[in-house]
């Protein structure tokens, strides 16, 4: 007897599938050259491979479901986190180059807090914080890429 397919799973892999494949192709023409000598291409691939091994096994996973799991109930739209994750985004496209990396993240990362529907204080000015030191010694000191910390706004 076939298991119930989840159409909201299957979809919801088939879009992971669809990105990476689409950043993929994209990233075609970059060159990926080896692990021990990375190219501008090789670190997109390899997330645009995850992306899409992922969504296999969102699809996969939904079929071998058994048909006595229940199903996944449709509850209302989570519009508050559908939003602040967006302008969190935003918030940090806009304005990292003149504010800089630590302020646009730190930014970025509060409002995401935002949209937790325990958000509280305390945590969010923890994880604020792991962030942007995390952003500034992965992406300023450890790869070395050419971004102020704090922007021209803030000198």
């Amino acid at each position: 007897m076939p298991s119930a397919v989840d159409t909201k799973n299957l979809a919801s892999g088939a879009l992971l599938v669809a990105i990476g494949s689409f950043f993929a192709y994209s990233g075609r023409s970059l060159d990926v050259s080896s692990v021990s000598n990375m190219g501008p291409g090789f670190f997109p691939l390899v997330l645009s491979g995850l992306l899409i091994v992922l969504g296999i096994a969102v699809m996969v996973a939904n079929w071998r479901s058994s048909p006595e799991a229940p199903a996944a109930a449709g509850g209302p739209i989570p519009w508050r986190g559908i939003v602040l994750l967006t302008a969190a985004l935003l918030f940090f496209a806009a304005l990292v180059r003149p504010l800089g990396l630590g302020p646009a993240l730190g930014g970025a990362v509060a409002i995401s807090c935002l949209a937790s529907q325990r958000w509280a204080v305390v945590p969010t000015l923890i994880l604020t914080a792991s962030m942007v030191a995390c952003g500034w010694a992965v992406f300023i000191r450890l790869l070395g890429i050419p971004i102020p910390f704090l922007g021209p706004w803030l000198h």
